[in-house]
């Protein structure tokens, strides 16, 4: 297991929460198995140049949403039960599906808009793919040819 976390000042997330995102996603992953040990909360603090507390809070809130185990004198592991996580995550992208879709009939947008909108969240938060090199004679397709239909609440996207 590699400890090192890139944590970042100008990160407008806090830094827990960065580490809280960082080991999840380490675990979805399975770059991190289940029953694996983490760095003790002392040894992520050094090598990730934060304090003591934030690493404590960030490994209880990893806790609490069922990505680690902690036992008091023995240390943290990845948890065993990584559907329990998935379905924690799934319920939370849900929850937030919901308040985006909300807010975006709030706003009066339509779904071509939300769509928009939504991929380019998606790109500015992943990396691209690496995708085959585009053929020079094929036209790209056009996604605004159907008329935009406003979007309003239980009319999901």
């Amino acid at each position: 297991m590699n400890p090192m976390l890139l944590l970042s000042a100008s990160d407008p997330r806090p830094m827990y929460q960065q580490i809280v995102d960082q080991v999840t996603a380490r675990v979805m992953a399975g770059e991190w198995s289940p029953g694996q040990s983490l760095p003790s909360i002392r040894e992520l603090a050094a090598s990730s140049g934060v304090s003591v507390i934030t690493v404590k809070r960030a490994y209880e809130d990893l806790e609490r949403a069922g990505v680690i185990s902690t036992r008091h004198g023995k240390g943290s592991v990845v948890s065993d039960q990584p559907d329990q996580l998935r379905g924690l995550l799934d319920g939370t992208l849900d929850l937030h599906l919901a308040e985006a879709t909300a807010t975006a009939a709030r706003l009066g947008l339509d779904r071509a808009t939300l769509h928009h909108r939504l991929d380019a969240a998606l790109d500015a938060n992943r990396p691209a793919p690496s995708r085959p090199a585009a053929r020079s004679d094929v036209a790209p397709a056009d996604d605004t040819a159907s008329p935009a239909t406003p979007f309003r609440k239980g009319n999901g996207p």
